[in-house]
């Protein structure tokens, strides 16, 4: 996986229009969101946020516990500016989600956008799928996107692995169920069409 040192360049040198990843805003990730009527006290987790607005939105849809996780600082902190005073409502959390211990059990949602497919070894998977089944409760859904098996290759200048929605799903078993899926089409600030798959997976009460 790519290093903090390498997102905190991308971040610092490159304005929002000249990633290719981005929104203005996160179109399908809210509306698979909005079918699992979250409460809005529920705790949600946007793993790998960097820029998004995800989290503008969640703020602005009434959510009061939302976390934000990044290995870049220069990316949340392009985000604490942006959201000003709002900014105190959420939990940022700089790290690595392969290594990063988060509370056991915690949320009700996890989030990630675009993080999972530059995981390109075996033993960075397994951590990440472990994380995710200590962090998500019982009942919890995660919510993952990666690019489609007819998407790019590499982004930002690295590899990425490509996953339709059965693969991607039976990377997070036994501890997760498929329960929605889609396919989306990105198109990038220059551009360029990108399909993406989403899979929602359900925690298993007894994995």
């Amino acid at each position: 996986m790519s290093t903090a040192s390498h997102w905190d360049a991308v971040y610092r040198d490159k304005g929002e229009a000249q990633t290719s990843w981005f929104r203005p805003h996160l179109d399908e990730s809210l509306r698979l969101i909005g079918t699992l009527r979250p409460a809005p006290d529920a705790p949600l987790l946007d793993v790998g946020g960097g820029r998004a607005t995800l989290v503008d939105d969640l703020l602005l849809r009434g959510f009061r516990d939302v976390s934000v996780l990044d290995m870049s600082d220069a990316a949340l902190a392009q985000v604490r500016r942006r959201l000003g005073a709002n900014a105190a409502r959420v939990q940022w959390i700089v790290g690595d989600i392969t290594e990063t211990e988060l509370p056991a059990a915690r949320y009700a949602l996890w989030h990630d956008r675009a993080v999972f497919h530059f995981l390109t070894t075996a033993a960075e998977r397994t951590r990440y799928v472990a994380a995710a089944a200590r962090a998500v409760r019982a009942g919890g859904h995660a919510l993952i996107a990666t690019f489609a098996p007819d998407g790019p290759e590499r982004c930002s200048d690295l590899p990425v692995c490509r996953y339709d929605a059965t693969m991607l799903a039976a990377m997070f078993a036994p501890a997760f169920e498929q329960v929605a899926e889609s396919r989306h089409i990105h198109v990038t600030p220059a551009g360029r069409p990108q399909p993406f798959t989403h899979v929602v997976l359900r925690r298993h009460r007894d994995a």
